[in-house]
């Protein structure tokens, strides 16, 4: 899985973005836990993910209501499919209110960019 790490920080919140290709639930289940086995991901506030499976949406919100559905609206817009994006929050202790979404879809378009991949709609 590649992660960006400490890539947008706001009122002490910190962000990461993940990813990696995934066919099957059961590859998005052992790269989640993959990533979980560093202590600093498993300890983070919210975990939030979506993968387009063979058209199919899956997402988790991770306690971040709303999150997982903006990284499948992403993922719609360029086009990629099977490909599992997790954007991973360390809460500072100050609200960000929408913010935060626009904060995830930074996280989303940077992994997007720095990768090149899914379609040149971004």
């Amino acid at each position: 899985m590649l992660t960006f790490d400490n890539i947008i920080s706001d009122r002490g919140s910190k962000y990461a973005v993940s990813g990696a290709a995934a066919a099957t639930e059961q590859e998005v289940k052992a790269l989640l836990k993959e990533l979980k086995r560093t202590k600093r991901f498993a300890k983070a506030t919210h975990n939030t993910w979506g993968i387009l499976l063979r058209d199919t949406p899956v997402k988790n919100d991770d306690g971040e209501s709303g999150a997982g559905m903006v990284i499948l609206r992403m993922l719609e817009r360029a086009e990629l499919r099977n490909h599992l994006i997790v954007v991973t929050r360390w809460y500072g202790g100050k609200h960000l209110g929408g913010d935060r979404f626009r904060h995830v879809q930074d996280a989303v378009r940077h992994y997007l960019d720095a990768t090149q991949i899914g379609k040149a709609k971004r």
